[in-house]
């Protein structure tokens, strides 16, 4: 506990000051859609690129990290399906902001508090495990939109599209060949990127405060409490059980646990909006999980970790 909470003070505050901010009219709303594009689109896929392209896989136990990644995804994954076939009592896209506050993770707020708790090795590990992450997350909602979505978003060709024209994948992709290959990251470009990623997680913690609409909660209530049960019950316990298992310890268990407690991601309320969710509801889930883990993490990370 006393390691954990100092980690989430500086997260903690950026977020705040973030809310602060925007409901202080301190920039033009244009210019907080224009930070959140930003940092989704060039500063935090530089971070990636940067952390997964110069890195050396020597020595990670990243195929045990992969297990642990999709057997605890699939598993979310399969559970909000099953729940919404059983008992469908919400629309489909309502269903898919359920899908994504329960699958997706902050990921701004998961690599800040991995860097802070466990310094750089923390971050590289992290951003091994968050690469897989991202790809996986981003192919299961987005197969969640091709079904339940509202705008009509279907077909092979679109969704290829969609996966390949994520900035996210992408960079993890490119980080991963570069780090495979041995061919690193050439001449000035480790500079560029180390520039650009810097500002990453400030500005998309920032970003994430400024999301925030603590008004906005009621009449969410059973979408909130399903997605939140998922991602604070039955992910941290398989998260437990399979890192257990395979005789994960050290700094790959202690990224993983605190990757699968963090809440759900800011970009979850864009991907509603361009296919079709109920971005209402993804807003409330999204503000109510970001509150809620700053009490939870701690306790979470005490129990886990120690």
């Amino acid at each position: 506990m006393s390691a954990i909470v100092p980690s989430l003070i500086p997260v903690l505050v950026l977020i705040v000051l973030g809310w602060i901010l925007r409901r202080a009219d301190f920039l033009p709303e244009d210019a907080w859609r224009g930070m959140e594009k930003l940092t989704y689109l060039v500063l935090f896929p530089a971070l990636l690129l940067r952390t997964l392209g110069n890195q050396s896989l020597a020595g990670v136990p990243w195929p045990a990290m992969l297990l642990v990644v999709v057997g605890t995804l699939m598993l979310a994954a399969s559970v909000l399906v099953s729940w919404h076939r059983i008992r469908p009592s919400v629309s489909g896209p309502t269903f898919t902001s359920i899908f994504q506050g329960g699958v997706r993770f902050n990921t701004y707020i998961a690599l800040a508090v991995a860097q802070a708790f466990f310094g750089p090795n923390g971050l590289a590990y992290a951003a091994v495990a968050a690469g897989f992450m991202i790809v996986l997350i981003n192919l299961l909602c987005i197969s969640a939109f091709s079904i339940w979505g509202a705008a009509g978003y279907s077909g092979s060709a679109a969704f290829v599209r969609e996966v390949f024209g994520n900035p996210l994948i992408l960079s993890c992709v490119l980080g991963w060949f570069l780090s495979l290959s041995g061919i690193g990251l050439p001449g000035v470009s480790e500079d560029i990127l180390e520039i650009l990623g810097r500002a990453a997680l400030p500005l998309g913690l920032l970003a994430v405060g400024a999301a925030l609409k603590p008004e906005s909660v009621r009449g969410h209530l059973q979408a909130i409490v399903t997605a939140s049960v998922i991602q604070f019950v039955l992910k941290p316990l398989t998260v437990i059980g399979l890192v257990s298992t395979l005789g994960l310890s050290g700094v790959s268990a202690g990224v993983l646990i605190l990757l699968f407690i963090t809440p759900t991601a800011p970009s979850a309320y864009i991907l509603a909006r361009q296919l079709g969710g109920d971005v209402e509801t993804m807003s409330s889930i999204i503000t109510f999980q970001t509150l809620l883990a700053f009490l939870l993490m701690p306790s979470l990370a005490f129990f886990m970790l120690s």
